[in-house]
């Protein structure tokens, strides 16, 4: 209808405002079609899967992963400080949602930075003092029970708040936020998280009971109990299996056809010898302790905490997507596909929606299991699925059997797998020979996650990043340009010799945009960097008049960018 009423390219172009809302709200079969497949892929895919073609490596490959699954899920449930059991829920829900709607071949999971954020706002609402109660003998005992059930309740209104930001964020189509999250910042605040993580699990390791303490300054926190022997056996000899074999993987990845499931067996080993041993009982060794079998109903997140954690909330949904989206872009490039940033999204943030409800607490895509998928062959998304079915089979009728297993042992597996997050490390002289900006992120943002914690390091390393991309704008490169001698190459004059300057034109460059922060910079630059305009310039009127000029030509040609017909 509006096709017909305007003819003619004025009156088209007059008409593009009414016209695009009108297709917009089109809501035939086919748009509807076209929305659903966009943002459910599972039912675009899965009527061309092939199982000749990809049924055998999706199901090694699913195996492969849901048994790096169960561990870690377990050990991860520490860091978010709930009871190992919520590990393997959150390693089961949201993988499911997750691999159902999202584009790429990530794998959903625990995270071990995700899940110390989670088990830092935990422990802040749910602190140990709050559950002592006197004992007999006059002693002071803690209500574990009570203390578990609370932290769980937060973790869970935390994730579903994450994820209602995340799905809002998404369908608002604010996927370019990551933009701002830079690589530099990424990666020195995962270091910085990694270390928080390594001093939440020493106390674990060495069976110690440190002060607790929340807030700036939490990483210099120290210990006041010496260290129990027999876990410290027990993690010394856990890290000794976990890393010789993790290298053995590594050197031979090529020749294997499946990584040594070193994890597990070190579990499996370890739940056997303390309860063979009674380690519990005879020496005092912290155990996984019970684990229910079977899934738990869905239960609505009690909403009274939202207040309380919305900050940490949404530094969760910024954090998760932009290591879900870094990762997701390194598979797609790699392997020849397009990720869409706003779908990945809202997937993320379905997953968490969902999993609030059943007491799972935020995940985001885990590169470990990521890479295992790809090495042993998955292609697909029902790899992903499959693995899924091993942590369910495994909470249905297994979780009892791992309740005798030593809490050592599961920092221990933390401890391993926070390896490539200190590689990280060596950014710094790479970054040193490439951009000192960059490299100055990467110390500022290190830095502030490791004195400020991570919510107030996380802002402060935004807030940092942003005022470099502040003094980039108002410090650019201004040069002159000259022509190369019979070629159309215009170089640098002050950096390549080649470049020529053209008879009677000058050409000034800036390596930023102009706008109202360098605007008379700008002018500084072109004054010093043309001499010969410098008597012109500066005399009163002409100042003006070039000024105005100036400006005026500037805005014109910005104004004229939007309507190219009135040109």
């Amino acid at each position: 209808i509006f096709k017909g009423i305007y003819s003619g390219r004025e009156k088209k172009s007059q008409s593009i405002p009414l016209y695009s809302l009108m297709v917009c709200s089109r809501c035939s079969l086919g748009q509807w079609k076209i929305w659903i497949l966009k943002w459910i892929p599972l039912l675009s895919w899965i009527p061309q899967y092939s199982v000749r073609e990809n049924g055998l490596g999706d199901l090694v490959s699913g195996v492969s992963v849901g048994i790096m699954h169960l561990p870690q899920g377990m050990a991860y449930a520490l860091l978010a400080s709930v009871p190992p059991v919520f590990g393997l829920y959150t390693s089961f829900y949201p993988v499911l949602v997750m691999k159902t709607d999202l584009g790429s071949l990530n794998i959903p999971g625990t995270f071990a930075v995700i899940s110390i954020m989670i088990g830092s706002v935990s422990e802040r609402l749910a602190p140990d003092d709050h559950f002592l109660t006197n004992g007999t003998n006059e002693s002071v005992v803690m209500d574990m029970e009570a203390r578990d059930v609370q932290r769980v309740k937060v973790a869970a209104a935390t994730t579903l708040l994450c994820g209602i930001f995340q799905v809002l964020l998404g369908l608002v189509r604010f996927g370019f936020v990551v933009t701002y999250l830079s690589e530099p910042l990424v990666r020195g605040y995962t270091t910085g998280a990694a270390t928080h993580v390594i001093t939440s699990q020493l106390k674990y390791m060495f069976g110690v009971s440190p002060r607790r303490f929340s807030g700036p300054l939490q990483l210099l926190n120290g210990f006041s109990k010496v260290t129990h022997i027999a876990t410290l056996l027990i993690s010394l000899v856990a890290l000794t299996a976990l890393i010789i074999v993790k290298e053995i993987n590594s050197c031979y990845s090529r020749r294997l056809l499946l990584p040594v499931p070193i994890e597990l067996m070190v579990i499996i080993a370890g739940t056997l010898v303390s309860h063979y041993a009674d380690l519990r009982a005879v020496n005092g060794v912290d155990v996984v302790g019970e684990i229910p079998s079977g899934l738990v109903p869905p239960r609505v997140p009690e909403v009274g905490f939202f207040s309380s954690v919305v900050g940490d909330a949404f530094a969760v949904a910024v954090v998760g997507y932009a290591i879900n989206i870094s990762l997701g872009k390194t598979f797609a490039l790699k392997h020849g596909y397009k990720v869409d940033s706003n779908q990945e999204l809202v997937a993320l943030g379905l997953s968490n929606t969902i999993g609030g409800f059943f007491q799972c607490y935020s995940v985001t895509s885990s590169m470990s299991r990521s890479l295992v998928q790809e090495s042993t062959g998955g292609k697909t998304q029902v790899a992903g699925m499959i693995s899924a079915v091993i942590v369910f089979i495994t909470v249905l009728k297994l979780g009892p059997l791992f309740e005798q297993l030593p809490t050592a042992v599961l920092s221990s597996i933390v401890f391993v797998n926070l390896k490539g997050m200190f590689m990280q490390c060596q950014d710094i002289p790479a970054l040193w020979r490439s951009s000192r900006v960059d490299l100055l992120v990467w110390l500022v943002t290190f830095l502030c996650t490791v004195l400020l914690n991570l919510d107030l390091g996380l802002a402060a390393s935004i807030t940092f990043t942003l005022l470099t991309v502040i003094c980039r704008t108002q410090r650019p490169r201004y040069s002159l340009l000259g022509r190369v001698p019979d070629t159309e190459l215009y170089l640098e004059t002050e950096s390549y010799k080649e470049a020529k300057a053209i008879p009677g034109i000058t050409i000034f460059r800036s390596s930023a945009m102009i706008y109202y922060a360098n605007a008379e910079l700008y002018q500084e630059a072109l004054l010093k960097k043309v001499p010969h305009t410098t008597d012109e310039l500066h005399t009163g009127s002409k100042t003006t008049a070039f000024s105005s000029s100036f400006f005026l030509s500037f805005f014109l040609s910005f104004f004229l960018s939007f309507f190219p017909e009135w040109n």
